[in-house]
């Protein structure tokens, strides 16, 4: 894929000044036209089989209930080169947001995530304080003319509450940048396939063995 210009310095630092003021920032594009795209296509291009069903918790603690969430998720694969493409943004992205906020952003994992008619998860966070390494949540919308009557909506809450203080359409190139242990987030019941990328930038973790 050939080189792609956005985003710009002056879109990193408004993005390190609204994390730095309120914990989240939502932008109507960040990545060029041409790669999200290309994402797009990938995902569609998916089969059924290729999505395994999402659920809650991690390696002990994981478990599936469709109670909590619906939707269906595939890791990206660094050697397909639309998801190296996008990888490689984000580890352009966590350098910047490093040089300017020191927040030690160490790797990112991201997966596809695609919501079926029905599909919906329950309010939650991302990761619990002193018990993940998770750090910064990054969602991008991948859902060409999306309507509101479409659901599927994010809805972020504020710290602690009910209080629902941003409803995101899940547009098509809209990016969501928020801190993981302080925003509990909530996906209302789409009505028509959604599809996005939900990832993760994480702490370093010194118990953790390194890769052979």
């Amino acid at each position: 894929m050939k080189a792609l210009l956005l985003p710009t310095e002056a879109t990193y630092d408004l993005i390190a000044a609204q994390l730095a003021d309120r914990g989240y920032c939502i932008l109507p594009q960040l990545l060029p036209a041409e790669l999200n795209n290309a994402l797009h296509r990938r995902v569609t291009g998916l089969d059924d089989e290729d999505f395994h069903r999402a659920g809650i918790g991690r390696e002990l603690d994981f478990q599936l209930n469709r109670d909590v969430r619906r939707d269906e998720t595939r890791w990206l694969n660094n050697e397909h080169p639309t998801d190296a493409a996008y990888i490689e943004k984000m580890a352009e992205f966590r350098l910047a947001i490093n040089r300017r906020l020191f927040m030690g952003l160490f790797d990112y994992e991201s997966h596809y995530a695609h919501y079926a008619p029905g599909a919906f998860y329950k309010k939650h966070l991302d990761a619990f304080k002193g018990q993940s390494n998770r750090v910064l949540t990054t969602v991008l919308y991948l859902n060409p003319e999306w309507q509101p009557q479409d659901g599927g909506q994010l809805l972020i809450y504020a710290e602690n509450s009910d209080t629902v203080i941003e409803t995101v359409e899940p547009n098509f190139g809209t990016f969501v940048i928020f801190l993981s242990e302080q925003f509990p987030h909530e996906v209302v019941k789409a009505s028509r396939d959604r599809y996005s990328i939900a990832g993760w930038f994480r702490l370093h973790d010194p118990l953790q063995a390194p890769a052979l």
